[in-house]
């Protein structure tokens, strides 16, 4: 093969586009891998780490002096993952409706600066038990009987993120809330923790939306 030919090599597979490390330098999302098109929530978008030499990580995340960190492991049966796992999860989820990106945070948060494609169910809403059964009917799958007990045969896998290592908003949700996923029976197998948030999302450069990017 000539070496224009090597220039020029692509591949296009299940919506990945990868460039041959002949052809060009680039930040890559993985080995190979530049940048992954995705429509998730009817949002279109190019998933990919900013290609702008010495970018600086934003502002909103680029102080030290935040709280304690939250543990690896949230809770019993939680998994924790990090961003390869958490972008295999947005993939998925463009044709799994079984699969829900939740941003826990506060609207404020969520319209300042995201992830694309996540869906906003702030953690405030698990402290009334009105408002947190409101939420797991309308975005995660669960069913409230007629006698007033919840039916999760059909409970979503989440995958919930908020503002950083040390961010409470996701543990609210998840298991610190008067009524928190865990203590109203959400399964802790279909709950999944990116714990880096947006501190370590936007630390590696990869796509955002919102007012403040």
């Amino acid at each position: 093969m000539t070496f224009i030919k090597k220039l020029l090599l692509t591949t296009a597979v299940a919506g990945i586009f990868s460039v041959t490390a002949t052809a060009e330098n680039f930040v890559p999302i993985s080995t190979g891998v530049k940048s992954i098109k995705m429509n998730l929530n009817d949002e279109e978008f190019t998933l990919m780490r900013n290609q702008t030499k010495g970018n600086k990580i934003t502002s909103l995340y680029d102080t030290t002096d935040r709280g304690a960190p939250q543990p690896m492991i949230l809770a019993p049966g939680v998994e924790t993952v990090g961003e390869l796992e958490f972008i295999e999860y947005m993939k998925k989820a463009q044709t799994d409706k079984n699969i829900a990106l939740i941003d826990s945070r506060k609207p404020g948060w969520y319209a300042r600066l995201r992830i694309p494609g996540a869906v906003n169910v702030p953690y405030t809403n698990f402290n009334e038990e009105d408002s947190a059964v409101e939420m797991m009917e309308d975005e995660m799958g669960v069913v409230q009987r007629e006698d007033g007990t919840l039916d999760f045969s059909k409970a979503k896998t989440l995958v919930l993120y908020c503002n950083g290592y040390w961010c409470g908003q996701t543990p609210g949700m998840v298991k610190n809330s008067k009524f928190a996923l865990l203590k109203m029976g959400y399964p802790a197998s279909k709950i999944k923790y990116y714990r880096g948030g947006m501190q370590a999302w936007t630390s590696l450069g990869f796509t955002v939306v919102g007012s403040g990017k």
